[in-house]
C-alpha cells in the first residue's frame, strides 16, 4: 500500500503543505473555514495518517509519559495506573506502562527504555527511591521525574504521597475504640525502604498503640503484599493459640488475604476478629465482610503527579521540591464490627 503523504492532501485539496500542517496540528496560523474542510475532506478521502513519530522529533515533544509500577496485576496499582492515564489524557498525553515486578534492574530498564523514547516525563511507583536507575535520572538529561505513592529519597527529589502514617494511625485508634486489648499488624516485608508508604503505615499503627500505652513487641508479622502469599502468613498468624483479636493490614490486598485465612479457619469476623486495612481498592465494598480501610485522594494524586511533570516539563515555572501530601480518612465498613 501506497503511503499517502502531506503533499498528496495539499493537491487533493487544492492548497499548501502549510496550510495542511495548520489543519491537522490546529494552527499555529488560522485557516479559512471552507479551506479547512477541502484539507479535512482529502484526509478523510486518501486515508492519511500523520507520522506522529517525525512530528514529536521535530517539536522535540513526544507527547508520551513513561509510568513504571511495581505490579499492574495488584488491584491497588492497577487502579492508580488507570487514574494517571485518564489524567494523562485529559493534557492531551498518552501513557506508557512498565511493571518492575519489584525487582530494580527491571525497573531501570523501563527507565531507559523509556528515557529513549524521550518521554516527557516519568511517573515512578517505585519500590526504592534510591536505586541507581531512579536517582540519576533527572541529572542525567533534565527529564522530569515525579515519585507517586512513595516518598523521595532526597530533599531534591518530587514526590505526591498519601498521610500514610496518619490514616493507618486513624484506622489503630478505631479497632482500640471497639475495646480490643491490642491490635496486630500485619505489615509488609522487612526489608522496606524508609520512604515506604508500608512503613509509615506500621509508623502510624506503632505510634497509635503508644498512645494507649501498649507495647509493639511481637505484634507485628511481615507478610507479603500479594492476597496468595499474604493468605498463607495469615493462617500461620491466626492459628496460634494466643492469636489477636484486632489485626490492621497494610494494604487492602493483604487484609483479602487474611480475611479468608479466617473463613478457613472458622474464625468470624468481626465477632472474633476485628480487621482493618489501607487503600480502599473497589473490592473492599464486596469483601467479606465489607473492609473497614483508610481510603487515599487517588484521583486528585493522579492528577498532581502528571500536572508536576508537565509543569516541569513546560518550563511554567519551579516544580516544588519534596513532598506533596494528600490526606487519607478511614471507611468504615463491618470488618472491624460496627454496623
Amino acid at each position: 500500500m501506497v503511503r499517502v503523504t502531506r503533499d498528496d492532501v495539499a493537491r487533493a485539496a487544492g492548497t499548501s503543505t502549510a496550510v495542511v500542517s495548520y489543519v491537522i496540528n490546529n494552527g499555529p496560523r488560522p485557516v479559512a473555514a471552507a479551506t479547512r474542510a477541502r484539507v479535512l475532506a482529502a484526509v478523510e478521502e486518501l486515508g492519511y495518517r500523520p507520522n506522529r513519530v517525525a512530528q514529536a522529533m521535530a517539536r522535540r515533544r513526544t507527547n508520551l509519559i513513561g509510568m513504571v509500577v511495581p505490579d499492574a496485576r495488584q488491584p491497588f496499582f492497577a487502579g492508580l495506573a488507570h487514574m494517571v492515564e485518564q489524567a494523562a489524557a485529559e493534557r492531551g498525553r498518552l501513557l506508557l506502562i512498565g511493571n518492575s515486578d519489584y525487582a530494580d534492574e527491571r525497573e531501570a530498564h523501563y527507565i531507559r527504555a523509556f528515557l529513549g523514547m524521550q518521554v516527557d516525563g516519568l511517573i515512578l511507583v517505585t519500590q526504592d527511591p534510591s536505586v541507581p536507575g531512579v536517582a540519576g535520572v533527572e541529572a542525567a538529561d533534565g527529564t522530569p521525574v515525579v515519585l507517586l505513592h512513595h516518598r523521595a529519597e532526597t530533599e531534591s527529589g518530587v514526590a505526591v504521597v498519601a498521610d500514610d502514617e496518619g490514616g493507618a494511625r486513624e484506622a489503630v485508634r478505631h479497632l482500640l475504640e471497639h475495646g480490643h486489648a491490642e491490635v496486630h499488624c500485619f505489615g509488609g516485608t522487612a526489608a522496606l525502604s524508609p520512604n515506604d508508604p508500608v512503613t509509615g503505615r506500621t509508623a502510624g499503627w506503632a505510634a497509635a498503640l503508644a498512645d494507649a500505652g501498649i507495647p509493639t513487641e511481637g505484634r507485628l508479622t511481615h507478610a507479603p503484599f500479594d492476597r496468595v502469599h499474604a493468605h498463607a502468613e495469615a493462617l500461620r498468624l491466626l492459628a496460634r493459640p494466643d492469636r489477636p483479636s484486632a489485626v490492621f493490614c497494610a494494604t487492602d490486598d493483604q487484609a483479602i488475604g487474611l480475611l479468608r485465612a479466617a473463613d478457613d479457619l472458622g474464625i468470624r469476623v468481626p465477632q472474633d476478629l476485628a480487621v482493618a486495612a489501607f487503600d480502599d481498592i473497589a473490592e473492599a465494598v464486596i469483601a467479606g465482610p465489607p473492609l473497614t480501610t483508610v481510603a487515599t485522594a487517588q484521583v486528585e494524586m493522579a492528577r498532581a503527579a502528571v500536572d508536576l511533570v508537565l509543569k516541569a516539563r513546560d518550563e511554567e515555572g519551579p516544580v516544588p521540591v519534596g513532598a506533596r501530601t494528600f490526606p487519607a480518612h478511614l471507611v468504615v465498613r463491618r470488618s472491624c464490627g460496627c454496623g
